[in-house]
């Protein structure tokens, strides 16, 4: 494997490990559907998602679990074949944290049917959907993607 391919998915597989490791202290603490208040915006949870984000797909029959599981899979495969191209510095660091928060959330699925989400925001009464720290990995890769994206538009634009 090549130093660099190894680097990127050294930093997936700690995104991995913080987000496991996250979820398993709120498992040993908090029962299913406690919080927790730390300030006057953010509590720790403890919440189940059998769907994907915003809870999409939560409602089904129990199908949702193994498709989610296969494209989580087919996703990362992908992934890891583009981080085999050359590219940007900040589109590997987007594919890597899509990388570690895909896994992170598919072994959920695996181990326990669903994922466990356990960060709640809030303010003046309305709540964003709880999510964790595979969730946040996902986020920031995509912006950075969306970032890098626009700064690759404005160079091929320029006169």
């Amino acid at each position: 494997m090549p130093k660099r391919m190894a680097y990127w998915l050294g930093i997936a597989a700690l995104v991995i490990i913080l987000d496991q490791l996250s979820k398993l202290a709120i498992l040993k603490t908090l029962p299913l559907h406690a919080y927790w208040e730390i300030t006057g915006f953010f509590n720790l949870v403890h919440v189940r998602n059998e769907g994907a984000a915003f809870s999409f797909l939560a409602d089904q029959a129990g199908w949702q679990r193994w498709f989610f599981i296969t494209l989580g899979t087919l996703i990362s495969a992908l992934i890891i074949y583009w981080l085999r191209k050359p590219a940007p510095t900040a589109q590997k660091w987007a594919l890597t944290l899509i990388l570690g928060g895909a896994i992170g959330n598919v072994i959920d699925r695996i181990l326990h049917g669903n994922v466990i989400d356990f960060i709640d925001l809030h303010a003046a009464g309305w709540h964003w959907p709880a999510f964790n720290v595979a969730d946040s990995a996902i986020t920031v890769g995509a912006v950075l993607i969306l970032l890098s994206s626009f700064k690759h538009h404005d160079q091929n634009n320029r006169p």
